[in-house]
């Protein structure tokens, strides 16, 4: 939790102000993802973490907005809103289903069912599933599989927050999802589209590698739901 205090500032006092992002100290970034939706991802991974633990950093054209750490099976163990007085969510100990990449990748299908609570006491249930669709697609000579997915995430007194359904992407070599085309009903009823999905990929030695300025649709009105909804990808 110490590094994760720390990160926030990091990414606003040196990413923000020169354009390329900078990890934390003890942390070596190793993907640097461009995304439509206008946001730009920067995947690493710290030293002090357990092995298979990955943190990412999402910048849109205003700068750094959200902060995430997985781990190798791809539970959403925390994650920062660094546009909403840096409110913290973690995972609860003791989910009911765990998410499991490995589970997926081997059966097909992933359930889970488990638990977050964030800083401010905020306390809520998610139930989903992913399952893969058998297709493959190939973005920027990198090959992902698709998968369907579903998800509701309710409080503490059964009321539904927000619901999600669509398709995302999962690297067999990252172990991780990116986002696809996807629907999002924020509580109200009301299904709204989104599509994220990555459109570049770049490694270390890549020019645009570790970028923090967006390039794809950011001349598009981009709704607060883009920030907000929890996918694999974003929690």
């Amino acid at each position: 939790m110490k590094a994760l205090c720390a990160v926030p500032f990091l990414l606003f006092a040196q990413s923000a102000a020169a354009g390329s992002f900078v990890a934390p100290e003890g942390c070596t970034t190793y993907l640097t993802v461009q995304s439509r939706g206008c946001y730009v991802a920067n995947h690493y991974t710290c030293e002090a973490d357990p092995a298979g633990d990955k943190w990412r950093a999402d910048f849109d054209q205003e700068g750094p907005f959200f902060l995430s750490r997985i781990d190798d099976e791809t539970q959403w163990l925390e994650s920062v809103e660094l546009n909403n007085g840096l409110v913290t969510q973690t995972l609860d100990g003791g989910a009911a289903d765990p998410a499991s990449f490995t589970s997926l990748i081997e059966t097909g299908r992933d359930d889970f069912i488990f638990e977050l609570s964030k800083d401010n006491g905020e306390h809520s249930k998610v139930r989903g599933y992913d399952r893969l669709t058998g297709k493959t697609v190939t973005i920027d000579g990198v090959t992902l599989d698709e998968t369907e997915f579903e998800y509701t995430e309710t409080d503490d007194a059964g009321a539904v927050l927000r619901r999600a359904r669509g398709n995302e992407y999962v690297s067999r070599e990252w172990r991780m999802f990116f986002s696809g085309a996807s629907e999002w009903d924020d509580g109200e009823g009301n299904w709204l589209p989104m599509d994220s999905h990555p459109m570049k990929f770049f490694r270390p030695g890549d020019k645009g590698f570790e970028s923090t300025q967006p390039i794809f649709d950011c001349d598009a009105v981009l709704s607060q739901l883009s920030k907000e909804g929890l996918t694999h990808d974003q929690l």
